[in-house]
This record gives structure tokens, sequence and C-alpha cells, in this order.
């Protein structure tokens, strides 16, 4: 039986989610969304012919409050909640990095169950990647829930302890612009060395596409597949010694543990 969701918030992340419960047969009479943004709504109405409304008055009887605003906003706007929940006690699914589910039981005020859930933009077309944390009073049924609403936009798994999604933010949450950068260089440089904008373009784009293809559907570790590109003596080997001089695995554990340490920061300036 499909529960009564809410989305709060329905910029690009609520609405992909919200769109992918609806592709996957989600009755829309059962999924509301409050965005205060003209804009925003609009575009809803476009893409999801959904009503969207601009603030909230009550919860409806939802069953699944889907908390799909900015880290920054979270804190007024949850504290905004926590009087219309009066006899309620629907389920609070946030997205947002770096707000724990202590900070969000305290502004909500009430012993409501939490699902702390580190999606990606890959989600807005169905690929992302998610990890999510559930606190103690979740039900299995809620957990249940949970999982299906967030694998409704690509790959989600659990993970038992909090502290291990400002992990997942700065791997997988952040992860789409290391790619994304790694692409817009390639195709720099392949301008750079003579290819046409639009081809360089195009064949950064694939090769992207394909390695992923290629590594999620092999049994050997992205390891043993970079091995099999890399003739000794070869092209790849070449590229690859200068990347190994410049120390490129020290620069991503760089940049990770930064991200890292980011997300944890977000969640103490938001106390």
């Amino acid at each position: 039986m499909e529960k009564r969701i809410i989305s709060i918030g329905g910029g690009n992340m609520g609405r992909a989610i919200v769109g992918g419960l609806l592709a996957r047969g989600y009755k829309k009479e059962m999924i509301s969304i409050v965005d205060p943004d003209p804009a925003a709504r609009e575009t809803i109405s476009q893409q999801l012919a959904l009503t969207v409304e601009p603030s909230l008055n009550d919860l409806d009887g939802s069953e699944i409050v889907l908390l799909a605003v900015k880290p920054q906003v979270m804190k007024p706007v949850v504290e905004q909640l926590a009087p219309l929940l009066a006899d309620l006690r629907p389920l609070f699914i946030s997205i947002a990095a770096g707000i724990t589910t202590a900070q969000l039981g305290r502004w909500l005020g009430n012993d409501v169950p939490i699902v702390r859930a580190m999606p990606n933009t890959p989600a807005m077309v169905g690929r992302g990647a998610a990890a999510l944390f559930a606190t103690p009073n979740v039900t299995q049924s809620e957990r249940q829930a949970a999982l299906a609403i967030i694998s409704a936009v690509g790959f989600a798994e659990w993970v038992d302890e909090e502290d291990m999604l400002d992990v997942v933010t700065a791997l997988s949450g952040s992860g789409p612009a290391y790619y994304f950068l790694v692409m817009e260089l390639l195709e720099k440089v392949g301008i750079e060395l003579g290819l046409e904008a639009k081809l360089a373009r195009k064949l950064s784009i694939e090769t992207a596409h394909g390695a992923a293809l290629l590594a999620s559907q092999s049994s050997d570790a992205p390891g043993t597949l970079r091995e099999q590109v890399t003739s000794p003596g070869g092209t790849t080997e070449r590229a690859l010694q200068v990347l190994s001089a410049g120390n490129i695995e020290s620069l991503f554990r760089d940049a990770l543990e930064a991200a890292h340490q980011r997300s944890r920061e977000l969640a103490a300036g938001s106390e």
C-alpha cells in the first residue's frame, strides 16, 4: 500500500526523487510538493504535472515527509514543521548534506523516526548512488519505504553508522563533480591538440560513460581493468606515468578528506 508523501522542496533533487517515484507507478494523488520559489513550482508543474503549494499549512495526513531543502535553511524549515506534528508520527527523510539526525530530532521537538540519505545529482537521470542511515525508532516497514523512495532514482544502500554519511558525501555525493572535471579537462586538452570541440566533448563523455558501464558489468576491480588497458610501453602507460609523477592519488586523498571535513563543518555550523 502506497504511503502519502509530502516533499518539502522541489529543487533538482526533490523533483528527481518525485519524478522517479511517478515513473515507477506511484499515484500522483499520494504525493504533494511545497516550494516557495515560483520558478520551481512552474518547472514541477510542467515536468511532472503536479500542483505545488507555495507554503505548508498542514501535513495533510502525510506518512512520509521528504526534506529536500538546502542545509543552510534546514533548521528554520524544520522548526516550522514541528508545530504541525501534533499527534502525527510521520517518517522524515532528509537529503541535506551535513545535517545530523540528532539535530533534526531537536529541531522537530518530537521523537519522530528519521532517515538521512545522501544521494547525488545523477539521480536526475535515474542513475544516482546513495547511502542511508536510520534512527533506532524507524520501523522495518519504514526502512523499506525509505529505501524504495531513494532507490527510485538509482542505487541505494544502508550504513550502520551515521558518521559514514560524511564519507559518502565526500565520495559519491560530491563525486560527480570530480568526474565532470576529468571530462572537462580531457575535452579541453583534446581541443588544444587539434580536435574539433564537438568531437572532443563527445569522445570525453562517451569514454567516461563506457568506462563506468564496463566497470559496473565486469567482475574485475577497477585497478585490474586499468591494467588491462595499459600495454607495456604504450600510450596509456606513458600517460599514467605522468599522472603518477604528479601524485594524483595524494591529490584525490586530500580532496576527499577536505570534502569529508566540510560535511562535518556544515553540521556544526547548523547548530
